[in-house]
């Protein structure tokens, strides 16, 4: 059992710190997109050799949760919060110092390593704040709202850097600098407890072990559906609307700003619509839509996709944050860490595999829209679970035991 919630200001500080740490970390994770060019002009690679800037941050975020996601609750969610904040803070400071291209997948690696230890602790820590599993829903929305924000605000920082004559370096080290006062306000901030209340050691093995644990499995696979057909958005669609010519040339040239804006908008709409339908109902819904967007920019062509592409990014707004949620309030919060370090194992996972494995079937066939008819597929697989999800809804009893268990306390 955790301890109650910590007085109100401790509370709102936490949860800000939380916003922020998401919104900082989604800066440079969400610019990979406008950075690849320079790098591919400044170090003459191939799209392949390029694009490990971001298969190597997203298998080294992977790696880390499923290794190291027992920290959270072994350390405690505040020392292993600062410990991957001090790590990527450091990191981010040496991007300004190299000018190597190995030099600078070393540092994407040890960034990714970073954000999987602080990132799970983080996930943990909502639980901790939260009164049920309903309010550990809604936060878990607005968290991620704020990593919509920075996934906006990240790739208009590089761009304005560029446009300025700086190089695009200089965004990690302006979120070296925000990860710097994260630091300073995380040190002074009391913490929730979790104390462990079991014999087993927090240790690797019993990450491994909920690896098998079917409430934890089911929620990751529904995740790594929804990575990978999101991935397919906003890696590949630039790619596939390169070739439209029609006239809305400007709506293409600004369709993934749009997709960023209208994810962010609908995560921080999500507790108002959560609370009033069935979340089961919301994903099946939501999901559907999403295949109907990626289903019609294929058959539409060009022509549909510069609207539904990024219409998307609306239905997929909710998604990731509810499923993430729902995964982890299946468990008690001082597994929380655990549980959230295989969720986003599974989600990092998907973010490199889905892609490239778009990148390969576009590259067999000669077009980026073949690699968006393996979105499809993903985007129907992600239906009929969720369809599934809300005919039979699984986790029902299990999650209103554990809001009754787990969060009692923290109502007192």
């Amino acid at each position: 059992m955790s301890s109650p919630i910590s007085p109100k200001h401790n509370l709102a500080a936490i949860k800000w710190l939380t916003y922020l740490m998401f919104m900082m970390f989604a800066m440079t994770t969400d610019s990979v997109g406008e950075i690849i060019p320079e790098v591919i002009e400044e170090f003459q690679l191939s799209l392949t050799a390029a694009g490990a800037f971001h298969y190597a941050n997203m298998i080294a975020i992977a790696l880390a949760a499923i290794f190291l996601g027992y920290m959270a609750d072994k350390l405690g969610r505040k020392k292993t919060i600062i410990v991957g904040l001090v790590l990527f803070a450091i990191n981010s400071y040496l991007f300004a110092t190299g000018n190597a291209f190995l030099f600078f997948i070393t540092l994407l690696v040890v960034s990714g390593a970073a954000i999987g230890i602080f990132k799970t602790a983080a996930l943990a820590l909502v639980g901790d704040i939260s009164r049920s599993t309903s309010e550990h829903t809604a936060t878990m929305n607005t968290v991620e709202g704020f990593f919509g924000v920075g996934a906006i605000l990240g790739p208009a920082i590089v761009t304005k850097l560029l446009s300025a004559g700086f190089s695009w370096k200089w965004l990690y080290v302006i979120a070296g600098t925000i990860c710097v006062l994260l630091i300073v306000t995380a040190s002074l901030v009391k913490y929730p407890k979790t104390v462990n209340t079991v014999d087993e050691p927090i240790d690797f093995r019993r990450t491994m072990g909920m690896m098998r644990n079917p409430y934890a499995l089911g929620f990751s696979l529904g995740i790594f559906l929804y990575v990978a057909a999101e991935c397919a958005v906003y890696v590949w669609m630039p790619t596939l609307l390169e070739d439209y010519s029609g006239s809305y040339a400007f709506l293409a040239a600004y369709a993934l700003s749009i997709f960023f804006i209208l994810r962010a908008a609908g995560r921080f709409l999500g507790a108002w619509i959560l609370a009033r339908f069935r979340w089961t109902s919301v994903m099946a819904l939501f999901s559907l839509a999403i295949l109907v967007c990626f289903a019609g920019s294929i058959a539409g062509g060009l022509s549909y996709a510069i609207w539904l592409l990024p219409l998307s990014g609306l239905f997929m707004s909710m998604i990731y944050p509810t499923l993430n949620s729902k995964g982890i309030s299946c468990f008690p919060k001082k597994e929380h860490g655990a549980v959230a370090g295989v969720i986003l194992f599974f989600t990092c996972a998907a973010a490199a595999v889905g892609p490239l494995a778009m990148g390969i079937v576009s590259d067999i066939f000669g077009h980026p829209k073949y690699g968006f008819i393996l979105a499809i597929l993903f985007a129907g697989l992600l239906f009929a679970g969720l369809l599934l999800n809300r005919i039979y809804n699984p986790a029902r009893e299990r999650l209103a035991k554990l809001d009754s268990s787990e969060y009692r306390e923290a109502e007192s």
